[in-house]
This record gives structure tokens, sequence and C-alpha cells, in this order.
């Protein structure tokens, strides 16, 4: 582990992946101590093609930077969002009263042709004006759909169960690709760039934004910076991993607030990877993770799609 941590939520350390292959036990325990205090984790020299990373950036800023009327052409009315262009103030965290201010595009799974998850997981969409974005979104979606699986790994470690456990549930999961871009601010602007929200999905990967303002809800009930080192890879889990652990890996509350007045003029780009289970999975609680003190929250199971829809409605995405 890294012994700079100063940027950093007090007791987050960042955690290299050099311990992945060095010391497995020890890095999935930093790992897991992380999450189970904050829902959230660094990770240090994580490895990612930087190449692969800049150029996904690269074509994301491309596309954002398109006129309006061009970019409203790969919105697909009533698709929920799930694949292309979705519009600045659609989204709307779960219970604001105010949407968020971003637009941002969808990358998912490419599946084969009579591949049976095709029936609730949407093709992509690919914008025609911007040359090479297909090849270079895919490459990064690659990367990290990559990444979440040795992250999976470190938790199921963590968590007393077979390393692979994770594997076959992960399988063709309908993981998400989100490009999002966060106009700049005006003075008199009503809501923030993105309202107090839990992501919905397993685990979320998201690389360093240029500009800050990312925010975790402290167990305190104060909202702390969230500043990763340069080059850092941010982890969080999701709603689903916290239902199938029995809250014992909490989905923490996050947010981005709004720049301060020098940084208003300025736009804001990140590309968190929603890592999701397979639309198959029934999320039923670990057996491990139900004690006397911590009874089963959730007895009856669900599968993984139900619960997406059911939280797609309550953020007005369907």
């Amino acid at each position: 582990m890294s012994s700079s941590a100063a940027a950093l939520l007090p007791g987050i350390v960042p955690v290299s992946m050099s311990g992945y292959s060095r010391d497995f036990a020890a890095f999935s325990e930093a790992l897991g101590a992380s999450f189970r205090r904050y829902g959230f984790a660094v990770i240090a020299d994580h490895g990612l093609d930087q190449q692969v990373v800049d150029e996904g950036l690269e074509k994301t800023k491309a596309f954002f930077a398109l006129p309006e009327e061009v970019k409203r052409r790969y919105h697909t009315a009533g698709g929920g969002g799930a694949r292309g262009y979705t519009p600045f103030g659609i989204e709307t965290a779960k219970d604001a009263t105010h949407f968020d201010l971003k637009e941002f595009w969808h990358v998912g799974r490419e599946l084969p042709e009579g591949h049976p998850f095709r029936a609730v997981m949407a093709a992509n969409v690919w914008p025609e004006e911007i040359e090479g974005f297909r090849e270079r979104l895919l490459a990064l979606y690659d990367a990290l759909d990559a990444m979440g699986g040795k992250v999976l790994r470190a938790i199921a470690r963590d968590l007393g169960l077979d390393d692979a456990f994770f594997d076959p549930t992960v399988e063709n999961g309908n993981s998400v690709l989100r490009l999002l871009h966060y106009p700049p601010v005006p003075q008199e602007a009503g809501g923030v760039r993105a309202g107090a929200h839990e992501d919905i999905n397993t685990i979320t990967l998201l690389l360093g934004a240029e500009e800050a303002g990312l925010e975790v809800l402290d167990r305190g009930g104060r909202w702390l910076p969230v500043n990763p080192p340069p080059g850092a890879l941010v982890v969080n889990i999701g709603d689903m991993l916290q239902r199938l652990t029995n809250h014992v890996l909490p989905s923490t509350s996050h947010r981005v607030v709004n720049p301060a007045p020098e940084r208003r003029g300025f736009s804001r780009y990140s590309t968190p990877f929603f890592l999701h289970f397979a639309p198959d999975y029934v999320i039923e609680t670990l057996p491990n993770c139900i004690t006397s003190e911590n009874p089963n929250r959730y007895p009856e199971p669900i599968s993984s799609h139900d619960f997406l829809l059911q939280r797609l409605r309550e953020i007005k995405l369907i």
C-alpha cells in the first residue's frame, strides 16, 4: 500500500495493484477494509493502458463537442438511457427535485447474434461523426471490465468466498461504460452536477476526473471530498452488492457538487464503468453475511434485471 493518503478521505489509503500478484491476501484485506468502512476504495498503480484511457477520453470529448441537434440523433426516447446519448436535463437523483447538470453516453456489452441476453440488453449505438469512436471506447470497456473482475476476486477473498465466486455471476453481465460530460455551470444554475445517490450496480470503477467535485457521505453525516492521486482508480460498492452482502459492504451516498466560482466555466468529464451482474443472476443474501447482529434484510431474492428496472424507474430514466 502507498503511504500517501493526504488528499483522500481520512482512513483511506490507496492500495497498489502490484499487491494483487505479490500478496493477494493482504491486497484483498486492505481493499475490503476500505469498502467496509466507506463503501469506496482507491487503487493506485492500476496498470490500465494509459493510451487506451487517453484515447477513450479524447473520443468522449469529441462527441460532446458536437452540435446539440447532432447528439440528439443518438437519443432513444423510452430506451431508459441504456445505450447511446442521454441529453442534459433528464436524469434525476432519487427523491431529488431538480435534474442533474450533465449529459452522457452509454456503451454496453457487445453480444453475438442470437445470444439470449439480447432480449434485455440493447445493442450499442455508434456516432458516425467521430472516427474511431467504436474501437476506442470498446477497448476502454474491455479494459475496465477485466479490471472489475480482478477487484471482484479480491472482494470474494475478503468475504471468505472462493476467489472465483463472482466470475460466473458477471459473465456477459449488463455492464455499462458511461461517458459523462458536466458542462460549465452558470452562476444562476439550479441543481448540482450529480445529486446525492447510490449506484445501482455491483461495483463502479471510476478513472480520475480532471475537475474536482466528487464527495462521499460519511457515517457521521458529513460530505467529504474524494481527491484521488493522479492516475488512480476509484472503486465503490453498488446497491446490488450491498444487497447480496446484507450491507456488510455498504453502497455509500455520493454526489458531484458544482465547482468553485473560478472553475464554473470549465467542463468536467469522467468515465465511470458500472459493472453489473448478468441479467438472470438472482441476488440472494449470502449466508455468511447473515448473523444475529445483522439479520437478513432481504428475505425475498430478486433477479438483477428486475432490480435494475426498479431502480431506473426511481431515477426517471424509464
